[in-house]
This record gives C-alpha cells, structure tokens and sequence, in this order.
C-alpha cells in the first residue's frame, strides 16, 4: 500500500505536529507500507523541491507568488498544494492520500483524489478556526471564523474517511453532521522505549542552569497564550514567600514569550526563572531530568477542551510527576490523583495551593509516577495507536472502489 501524507510543515522544524508526524510514518513503515511525504508551503522557503531531514525524504511546495495578499494568500496557497500534490501522487503511483490538518490541506488533496480516483483520509488534528482565535487573527462567531468551520465541515464531509487524535474532537465532527462509523480516533502517544523511566538528574546540566539546591516547577513545550505560562509565573509568585527554594524552568519558546518576561520582571520573579529556550529533540529528556513537578496550566477555550496534547504523555513516559488544568484535553489523559494531579483552569491561586499540597505529599510520588508509566504503556504506545490505520485505510480504499465505479456506471 502506497500512502502520500501531505503535511504542514515537517522536521527540521520541531512541534508537537512534526514529531507525530515522523512517529506516524515510523510506524506505518514498521508495518510494511510505503509512505511519501509532502510539506505545504507553509514549511517556508527551502532549499530544494526535494530534502531528506533525519533519513526522512520530503517532498516541498513553492511559497505561492500571492501568499501574503489576505484573503487571496489561502486560495493561491491551496492552488500551489492541489498542484504539487497531483504531480507527486501520479510519481509515486498513490494509492490513499493522507492529508492532515489544517483544512487548507484537506481541501486541495479532495480535488486532486477526486480527479486521479484516489481516495482521500483527512486526518483533523485541531479545528483551524479555533487555531485561528488562538493566535489572534480571528475571533470566535466572526465572519472568518464561520467561513472556515464551513470549509472545514466541507472537507470532513468530503473525505472518505476521517481521523483525528482524540475523543473531543471526534465529537466536534459527529457534531457537524458527520457518521460515526467515518470516523477513527487515533490518539496522541510516545515511544516508550525511547523514554527513560526516572532518569537521573543530570547535575552538570543543573549547574550550568543554575538550578543546585532549588526545588523546580517546570514546563516544556511551546509558548502560546493558551498554554497559561503567566498564571505559573503569577502562582511562582504567590508561593516564593512560603517556598523560597522554588525555581521554574521553561524550555521551549514562541510568540508568548516576550510577555512572560516582561510580566516576571513586574512581580519581581525574574531571578527566580530560567528560560532555557528550545532545545534539540535529543537533548530534551536532560531538562526533564531537573523537573520535580511539571506543570500544565493551558487555559480554557474551544481548542484546549476539545485537543489532547502530547507533552503530558512524555511526562508521564518519564516517570515526572505532573499537574495540569482540568481542560477537557487534560482529562483525557490525567486521572486526578492516580496518574497526575488537576487544578481549576485559570486559577493561579488553585495552581499554587495544588503545588504546595504535592510538595508536602512527595512520599506519594513514587505510586503516581509509576501509574503514569504503566497508562502509557498500556494504552498509549505509537504502535497501538498506528495500527488503527489498517482498518481506515482499508475503509478508504473500499469507498473509493464504490465511488469510482458509481461515477463510472454513469458515465459510461
């Protein structure tokens, strides 16, 4: 089986997207299938029509002539997609176009499967309109906003079959009028084996970070506004006077940053910080390693209370003891008190008092840490969660069998 995955961006860019998406095509390969990939423009300018990142090869797409022009930019863009994805399925003889989200990949993979009779599985990994509202350039019941839940509607409907990574976004499609037997979740998960469970601290990586002697609330991932990094800087605040070993460090970056420094640099909490900026993939486990509670305090709207996200899943891979606001996403994966601990989203004050409760309970840890593995273990590994495809596949290549000979009946 030939599968052309067509993706927004790829490696050597590092996001949760990009990391599930290498652990779909290892996985996918493990089980003997061929799989291709193709970036959207939106991986930007590169230097070549075809690169290899990390043994993967990817195909890329041109940054369309009219891509800034609001309005016009998304048309040109899924234009410039429709064409690159034709030219490269008819090269490596497609049998399934994998498209995933946003709907701006979606909708040129339907055209182009439509024509070449290629059957299409549209993978929706977050509704882009309320990606849209998160990042400031739309709000929700806007104009914008309902024109892209209609063409993102229009792309579910059109698939022939639909995946995406958790049970609140599945009920977001059935929700839009889509079948439930169309649908497949196929969670978010890790490779165990590529996580150690409670990996020693590294020390010399602590000295540098100046982190000896202090007890460390962190985080890892991206910074962005829906993430609540500033109720964790308000809640250090809050704590320092009754916990003054405390210290927190963030690794990762994004958009959200420059707010996040300036607002510990008001609370006078700037000293008590360490922004370690991102990090190689590779090295990530070693900040971890310094972590004794990890905190993921995502505020709540649309898109967090209907997304699962991944780091809490490393986290508990790791055998980090963890806590995360009580955001549907969150509770997907946390059960409070057994596998990690929930606080009301929002709440800075609730964030603290939940930290100085575990701190005064560490001899529980070991018991929540170990659960947190073994959930893992047993129910989110990327070889269970790949395999589900088998079944979507075949269920894809089965409807676009009948499809094309209903088209062909009637034009023949």
């Amino acid at each position: 089986m030939r599968i052309l995955h067509i993706f927004d961006h790829s490696l050597p860019l590092h996001s949760g997207y990009a990391f599930r998406s290498v652990a779909i095509l290892r996985e996918q390969r493990e089980l003997g299938w061929e799989t291709s990939h193709l970036t959207t423009a939106r991986q930007g300018t590169c230097a070549a029509a075809e690169e290899e990142v990390d043994g993967w090869s990817f195909f890329r797409t041109e940054v369309a002539a009219l891509s800034f022009v609001p309005g016009l930019g998304e048309v040109c863009e899924m234009a410039e997609t429709a064409r690159r994805i034709a030219a490269v399925a008819r090269r490596v003889k497609a049998d399934i176009l994998h498209a995933h989200s946003p709907v701006l990949n979606a909708l040129p993979a339907l055209a182009v499967g439509r024509r070449l009779g290629i059957p299409v599985v549209y993978e929706m990994r977050a509704s882009w309109e309320d990606a849209a509202v998160d990042h400031g350039s739309t709000r929700e019941g806007s104009l914008r906003y309902r024109l892209s839940r209609t063409l993102e509607s229009l792309a579910l409907r059109g698939a022939d079959r639909i995946t995406t990574i958790c049970e609140g976004l599945r009920r977001d499609i059935e929700a839009r009028g889509i079948r439930a037997d169309k649908i497949t979740v196929i969670p978010n998960a890790v490779d165990t084996a590529s996580f150690s469970f409670d990996l020693p601290a590294d020390q010399l990586l602590r000295r540098d970070l100046g982190l000896e002697g202090a007890t460390v609330l962190g985080f890892v991932g991206s910074f962005y506004a829906y993430e609540g990094l500033d109720l964790l800087i308000e809640a250090l605040a809050e704590m320092l006077p009754r916990q003054p070993a405390l210290k927190l460090l963030l690794v990762g970056g994004g958009s959200h940053e420059p707010m996040l420094r300036r607002l510990a640099a008001d609370l006078g909490v700037a000293d008590k910080i360490v922004f370690a900026g991102r990090v190689p993939n590779s090295q990530v486990q070693n900040y971890y390693s310094l972590i004794d509670l990890l905190a993921y305090p995502r505020r709540s709207m649309r898109l967090t209370e209907t997304v699962t996200p991944l780091k809490p899943l490393e986290a508990m891979a790791l055998g980090r003891m963890l806590l995360a606001s009580d955001v549907g996403g969150h509770r997907e994966l946390i059960c409070d008190g057994k596998t990690g601990f929930l606080f009301p989203a929002g709440d800075a004050g609730a964030l603290a008092r939940t930290v100085e409760a575990l701190l005064a309970r560490r001899d529980e840890w070991d018991k929540v840490r170990k659960a947190g593995r073994r959930f893992v273990e047993r129910e989110r590994t990327w070889t269970r969660s790949v395999a589900r495809y088998a079944d979507v596949y075949a269920g894809a290549l089965a409807s676009g069998r009948t499809r094309n000979a209903f088209k062909d009946f009637h034009t023949g």
